[in-house]
């Protein structure tokens, strides 16, 4: 071989393994800080922020939410009652107030039908006399006839309570014949120790006589200008109000009244309803005082799920007096199907359209109402929670009908929000 002429340099060794490269490449990675921007490093870095210690205690998140949730409950429930204590200082003036709503709910049809032929004041008084005069002579027609059996019925009355006691003392009661009079003499003797109590309440009873009359007459003055006028008040009420909110405030009139109207309507229906089937079957069953026990089934039906079993309670007694034990489980028997058929045809048919509330909110609502206010509580119970829920129903459609209304919001987000553009774009919106 031949020699070397010059001395040659050293070669570098060979090529080191592809896998030591690769160690290289992600140690010096691991040293080079990165910069890296975008929704990863941000919460990242929130996660590092978050593993720091602070020295605060850390509070989960589902008690904060709840914690918030529970300050605005207390804030909202605090103000509901501040509302109720308010409207409890001035009970009579509240009540006036709904029963002109009341009057100008059922007579504001007839008033604009006699509006067509006659002056609108001329309508108004025409509609609020005649109903009135109506009123009046369906309770005079109810004094008349009770004035008329009275006679006969207190005999009828004493037969049936003897009649009752010797029922009731063969089996399966058993009862003392001595227990029944011990009864009558307590009563008696009851009576007649607290006689002067009795002239008390009967005397307070005046008095109240008096303040229901005055709260009447207050309602009829106040139907006679929402009959009359009541657009104009209501639009005269908005003006007041700022820009910003008049829209609302006129979508929250509109469906409270509507709703109202509705509800005075169908619970007027309903109640004719159960009267009439009522006196039909107090009729054919032989019942004195029918037609007086009907109306009572008309005014009870007012007090849903609750007055109209009354009214045939006391009906079935009133029967069991005077009629029997087969008459009074006749009309206990009419109880059941009275309320089947309120419950699955009258109720469905004639209220759905104005009021939908589950059975349950109705009768929560019923017993809220008479426990605040008693049996003017239990009758504005109901109309007042259907109003709040119309009125949340119409403001929620309105805030949909203005979010859809805009590009990006509302139907438009809702059907782009799960494409990749969609979602990025959401992202970037509430980024922002």
């Amino acid at each position: 071989m031949p020699s070397r002429s010059h001395p040659q340099p050293d070669l570098p060794d060979p090529a080191p393994p592809r896998a030591g490269w690769r160690r290289r490449i992600r140690a010096a990675r691991r040293r080079v800080p990165r910069r890296t921007g975008g929704t990863a490093a941000r919460r990242v870095g929130a996660r590092r922020a978050a593993a720091v210690p602070t020295g605060e205690p850390r509070v989960s998140p589902v008690l904060r939410k709840s914690a918030a949730y529970a300050w605005r409950i207390l804030l909202v429930a605090a103000l509901v009652y501040g509302v109720l204590v308010v409207l409890g200082r001035f009970h009579d003036l509240v009540v006036a107030v709904f029963l002109g709503l009341v009057g100008a709910a059922m007579l504001r049809p007839v008033a604009d039908l006699l509006d067509r032929v006659m002056p609108r004041p001329l309508a108004v008084a025409v509609a609020l006399v005649g109903s009135v005069l109506l009123l009046l002579g369906v309770l005079s027609l109810i004094g008349e006839v009770v004035a008329g059996e009275m006679a006969g019925l207190e005999r009828q009355f004493g037969d049936g309570l003897s009649r009752i006691g010797r029922w009731l003392e063969q089996p399966p009661f058993r009862l003392s014949p001595t227990a029944l009079s011990d009864v009558r003499d307590r009563t008696g003797h009851f009576l007649s120790s607290h006689r002067s109590a009795l002239l008390s309440t009967a005397l307070t009873g005046v008095g109240r006589l008096i303040e229901i009359l005055t709260v009447f007459a207050l309602a009829v003055f106040c139907s006679v200008f929402f009959i009359h006028s009541g657009e104009r008040q209501w639009q005269w009420f908005c003006d007041q109000l700022p820009a910003a909110v008049r829209g609302r405030v006129e979508i929250t009139g509109r469906a409270a009244w509507t709703t109202f109207v509705g509800y005075t309507h169908g619970i007027v229906l309903v109640a004719a309803t159960n009267a009439v089937l009522v006196g039909l079957a107090l009729l054919a069953l032989g019942v004195p005082l029918a037609f007086p026990l009907a109306l009572l089934e008309f005014f009870a039906t007012f007090v849903p799920l609750v007055g109209s079993p009354v009214a045939l309670a006391i009906a079935a007694v009133v029967a069991l007096a005077l009629k029997g034990p087969v008459v009074a489980a006749a009309v206990i028997a009419l109880i059941v199907i009275i309320g089947q058929i309120e419950g699955h045809l009258l109720q469905p048919l004639v209220m759905s359209w104005a009021v939908r509330l589950h059975p349950v909110v109705v009768a929560l609502s019923v017993i809220g109402g008479a426990i605040a206010a008693g049996v003017v509580g239990a009758v504005v119970a109901v109309p007042l929670v259907s109003v709040v829920w119309a009125v949340h129903q119409a403001l929620r459609r309105d805030r949909h009908r203005e979010y859809g209304a805009g590009p990006g919001t509302g139907a438009t987000r809702a059907r782009t929000h799960w494409t990749p553009e969609g979602q990025e774009r959401g992202g970037r919106e509430r980024h922002q």
